[in-house]
Order: C-alpha cells, then sequence, then structure tokens
C-alpha cells in the first residue's frame, strides 16, 4: 500500500500564486528502504517507476501496482534521461564507458521489458548529442546525424522535430537536417529541452537565467522562471522544480506547475525536499525523489 502523505483539496492553489493543476493528494510510494533511489522515469500508463541512482548507475523496474521491484540493468549511466516507448513496453537508455585514454563513450540501448531482448541502438561514441522517442521509434543525434530504430517490431517514424545539445547550443533536427536553433542567441548554454507533445513548442533551460518556452520555429520565447529539470504536462503547463542550496547541500526543493505565460502554483509544500519531477503520458501523475531516496507521486487534474 501507498502512504498518503498529503491530501490537498482539490481546486485550492498556494496561497499568492496561480491555479493551474487540481493536487488531490500527494502519496509516498513504498520503494526498497536503506537505498540510493532516484526516480528516472514514470511509464506512460503511469504504472510503473524507473529508479536510479544518485550517480545514475543501473535501473529498477517498480511496480506501483504490486509493489515488486524487477532489475533492469546495473550499467553505468542508464538512469541519465531514461526514456520509455509509448505503449510502456520498451525503454531506451545510455551505457557510460571510458577507453584507455580515460576518454568517456556513451552507448544508446533498449530493452524490451516483456521479454528481456537488450539491443544496442548507437555504438560507443564521443558524440551522442540528444536522444528522444516518438511512439515506437527511438531516436539518436549522434554527430549530428540523425539515425532512427524501430521498437517492439513497429515501423520507424519520425514525426516531430528532435533537440540536442552540442556545444552547449541548443540544436533542432527536422527531415534529418540538424541546425542550430539556439532561440535566445548562441551566447548562452543551453539544458532541459523538450519537445511538447503536439510538436508545436520547445521547453529549454538557460544555465543562469531560468526556463524558457517559444514556438517550435524558435519565435515567441516567454521566461517562465527558474523551473530547474522542466516537464511538459500535455501541451500548455510546464512542471519543474525550484531548489536550493548552501554551495554544498541542497536544503530545500519544491515542484512548481507553469502555464505558458509564467503564471505558477508550487504543487509541494516546504515539508518534503522535492526534486526531479517525471510526468506520465495522461498528465494525470507527477512523480519525484527526495535526497534521502524517498519517491513520491502527486496525483492531479486540469
Amino acid at each position: 500500500m501507498r502512504n498518503v502523505l498529503l491530501a490537498l483539496t482539490v481546486g485550492i492553489a498556494f496561497s499568492g500564486m496561480a491555479q493551474i493543476l487540481n493536487v488531490s493528494s500527494i502519496e509516498k510510494v513504498n520503494v526498497p528502504e536503506n537505498r540510493d533511489n532516484v526516480v528516472a522515469a514514470i511509464s506512460p500508463a503511469g504504472d510503473y517507476l524507473l529508479l536510479t541512482s544518485s550517480s545514475n548507475k543501473g535501473l529498477t523496474k517498480f511496480d506501483l501496482n504490486t509493489q515488486q521491484s524487477t532489475a533492469v540493468t546495473d550499467v553505468p549511466g542508464a538512469g541519465f534521461d531514461v526514456m520509455i516507448s509509448d505503449d510502456g513496453q520498451s525503454i531506451v537508455y545510455r551505457e557510460n564507458s571510458f577507453t584507455a585514454n580515460h576518454l568517456r563513450m556513451v552507448a544508446l540501448q533498449s530493452k524490451n521489458l516483456r521479454t528481456g531482448a537488450t539491443t544496442m541502438l548507437v555504438e560507443p561514441t564521443r558524440d551522442l548529442e540528444g536522444v528522444a522517442i516518438q511512439n515506437a521509434t527511438a531516436v539518436a543525434i549522434d554527430g549530428g546525424r540523425m539515425k532512427a530504430h524501430a521498437l517492439n517490431g513497429a515501423s520507424a517514424s519520425v514525426q516531430r522535430p528532435v533537440l540536442s545539445i552540442k556545444n552547449r547550443q541548443l540544436m533542432i533536427t527536422e527531415n534529418g537536417d540538424t541546425r542550430v536553433f539556439s532561440p535566445m542567441g548562441t551566447d548562452h548554454s543551453y539544458l532541459w529541452a523538450s519537445v511538447s507533445p503536439d510538436g508545436s513548442k520547445v521547453v529549454y533551460f538557460i544555465a543562469g537565467n531560468g526556463t524558457w518556452v517559444c514556438d517550435i520555429n524558435g519565435q515567441n520565447s516567454k521566461r517562465l522562471g527558474i523551473l530547474r529539470a522542466p516537464q511538459w504536462l500535455g501541451n500548455d503547463v510546464i512542471v519543474g522544480m525550484f531548489d536550493e542550496d548552501d554551495g554544498e547541500f541542497i536544503y530545500a526543493s519544491k515542484i512548481i506547475a507553469s502555464d505558458l505565460n509564467g503564471n505558477q502554483q508550487e504543487l509541494t509544500g516546504g515539508n518534503v525536499v522535492a526534486m526531479y519531477p517525471h510526468v506520465d503520458a495522461s498528465g494525470s501523475k507527477i512523480a519525484f525523489s527526495t535526497p534521502a531516496g524517498e519517491a513520491y507521486i502527486i496525483n492531479v487534474t486540469k
């Protein structure tokens, strides 16, 4: 059983902030204790979590219905930006390694969670710049070149632009062509970028500045404030974290929802250090973890 940490009255926003989502409850998930648990992803159907360590080593599938844990992989780097196919059947993850000269290499793997079959999508490379999943197609940007791989026996199909980061710049790949996107200019460092589910907008984070959203053509950029690790919840809400530290340790962090005009709502209070949100496909569940190795799910409606 999950433990309900906090139940909020539907329709009531935190004081001084906009009402963007209705929060029905925040539930603590009974992930294995005495482990370095970090939520790496939530499945599209919201029925399982992928857990990793604070160093992104390995992945564990935690079934939210049965409360059972299943080891998926123990490779280094697997928890960084791991992605799940739309049907929840396959995952795509990185594997870090080093050459004899101590150069870091990154490979891209896929694994079918039902059969256990693993496939190497991209051999170890120094230039893996972006990864995306569109339906049952895994897309990698390797040295500016797009590589599409079908998952689960489907045909490969890339319908939306794919974002990547190269030399701190935000790149976009459309129809197989990769070019500089960087909506706010090339004198900034970009990270945490993603395309909205309908393919019409982009959210991105500028180091030292905050989160922005713009149209897919790079126009109409709007600043949403400091929302680290931003995630799309549908096509018109962004969810991220606002964390505070003393230069060494993070002592406070809240999950924040923002509409595309920058109006914000706190989804968690100060009683838990809530970090790195992950949203299911329906936009009804937001999973996050704490530095203490705890995991929670926020249940929301629009």
